[in-house]
């Protein structure tokens, strides 16, 4: 009897919902469309169930194609670690690296540590992906992925970076022009540039002074004309002026250093936001994994 799942289906799957077509998966597999086409029906035959929605450009999954993706990825994952933990050649990472990151974040410093470390290991195919909000962490389609914040999921390895806060700051144009707040309240009477982002109450900002019991804590509603998701969009019209910015210090210290944007209510602090390494646990002993995560920890140290 032909078994329902056979091992070459879920590699193959794994490309063709990776990919987003029949025709780019054709492409990346280096067969025909029609081939494509012939080894899904074949595997929907076998298992007697639909797995993909076809449109004319484009394809989706269904269900049931979710809940096979992800015990596809899993089991080939499974199988990339036990082949590096029998082979002999331990020393030379090599395989799929899948890489998430945050747009400005991954664009401006996990971009350039990717092209360091694969010219010292040329045998692992990294695949970036930035995007405005990070995946779930119980997503499958992830080797290794940035974070700000610790995550609170027990079921993933977080590794600290660095310390990376939050700061608030201005144009000097704008605080001539609007004055500079003195205490939390102020800011109500301000343009705030609001970030949309993540899973944090979009235009509340936080703010404490002092530590354990006698901290003080302030909610702010900020208001404002203008909004994005997009940090890097925010610092811009923060530097032309348009109100007060609540961002990461890796993003704007080089504003702060040339005088470009002013820190604003330095006495207060906003929530930390540091830089972790996240992988999931199954994938400690991969070595493409390990040598990647030490790669990026030491270029943090440093």
């Amino acid at each position: 009897m032909t078994a329902s799942i056979q091992p070459a289906d879920l590699g193959f799957f794994s490309v063709l919902a990776g990919a987003g077509s029949l025709s780019a998966a054709a492409r990346e597999l280096g067969i025909t469309t029609p081939a494509v086409s012939k080894h899904l029906a074949l595997m929907e035959s076998r298992l007697n169930t639909a797995l993909v929605i076809r449109t004319t450009r484009r394809m989706s999954l269904t269900p049931e194609g979710e809940v096979y993706l992800a015990h596809a990825r899993r089991i080939l994952g499974e199988i990339d670690n036990m082949e590096h933990l029998l082979s002999h050649e331990k020393a030379s990472p090599k395989g799929l690296l899948r890489v998430s990151a945050t747009l400005g974040f991954g664009r401006t410093h996990i971009s350039p540590l990717i092209s360091k470390f694969v010219c010292q290991h040329p045998q692992v195919d990294v695949q970036l992906q930035l995007s405005v909000n990070p995946p779930a962490l119980t997503d499958d389609s992830f080797d290794v992925c940035f974070r700000f914040g610790p995550p609170p999921d027990a079921r993933v390895i977080a590794k600290r970076l660095a310390a990376n806060r939050r700061l608030l700051s201005a144009s000097p144009a704008y605080l001539a022009a609007h004055g500079t707040p003195k205490v939390p309240q102020d800011l109500k009477e301000h343009s705030c540039i609001g970030i949309r982002q993540g899973e944090e109450a979009y235009g509340v900002w936080k703010l404490t002074r002092g530590r354990g019991s006698s901290a003080t804590l302030n909610t702010i509603k900020t208001q404002g004309n203008l909004s994005t998701n997009d940090g890097d969009t925010a610092v811009a019209w923060a530097l032309d002026g348009h109100g007060i910015l609540m961002r990461a210090e890796w993003d704007i210290e080089r504003y702060l250093r040339s005088g470009r944007l002013v820190q604003v209510l330095p006495q207060w602090h906003t929530p930390d936001a540091d830089i972790y390494v996240v992988y999931p646990q199954r994938h400690q002993m991969a070595m493409r994994v390990r040598a990647f995560v030490d790669y990026v920890t030491e270029a943090f140290q440093r």
